[in-house]
């Protein structure tokens, strides 16, 4: 196993300064990709009144869902306890927890959406709200699952504590992909 590296416990202001500054600028320029991709989808949003409903949930939980994964991989690598062998039990649990995790909230997002629109009588039928919901929520999970593995490693070999990296790389670029996926499943099973 890795041994933790002594320089990564450290709370220097300046390093991660130094190490951040640049990183958020990049990720406010992705952002600003999410941001245009909701306004492209307008029309279908104020079509389908439902999907915007499911806009933040959709997009705030695939980065919840990196951040979890995020936190816990870095937890490991400052404790000692992994080295990234693809033969780890424990490392393809916390995967499983995370894709078991994805398939509950975003069934619960898809049946919450179809119960709101029973009420206010903007109904879509639930299983294209599902399938909407999952095939979306599934994508983002895993694309989550692969950002958090790359930060998490990629900035413990460069000697960068990934409790100040993995977080916001995972978060922005998980919420960039989750709309671009989102507004694409939707307006692809939709016919927009």
């Amino acid at each position: 196993m890795i041994a933790p590296q002594g320089s990564l416990g450290s709370w220097d202001t300046r390093r991660i300064v130094t190490n951040m500054f640049p990183l958020l600028v990049v990720l406010s320029v992705i952002v600003l990709w999410a941001g245009i991709t909701l306004e492209e989808a307008e029309e279908m949003l104020a079509e389908y009144g439902l999907l915007a409903i499911m806009v933040p949930t959709m997009v705030d939980m695939g980065g919840n869902l990196g951040a979890i994964l995020s936190s816990r991989l870095s937890t490991r690598f400052h404790l000692g306890t992994t080295d990234m062998d693809l033969r780890d039990r424990v490392l393809w649990a916390n995967v499983a927890a995370v894709l078991a995790l994805a398939g509950t909230v975003f069934t619960a997002l898809a049946v919450g959406a179809w119960l709101i629109g029973q009420v206010i009588g903007a109904a879509l039928p639930l299983a294209t709200l599902l399938a909407i919901s999952l095939i979306s929520g599934f994508s983002v999970a895993i694309i989550a699952v692969v950002f958090s593995f790359l930060t998490t490693y990629g900035s413990y070999r460069l000697g960068i504590d990934p409790d100040d990296t993995t977080i916001p790389i995972v978060t922005n670029v998980v919420d960039v992909f989750g709309m671009v996926i989102f507004i694409g499943v939707s307006a692809l099973l939709l016919g927009f």
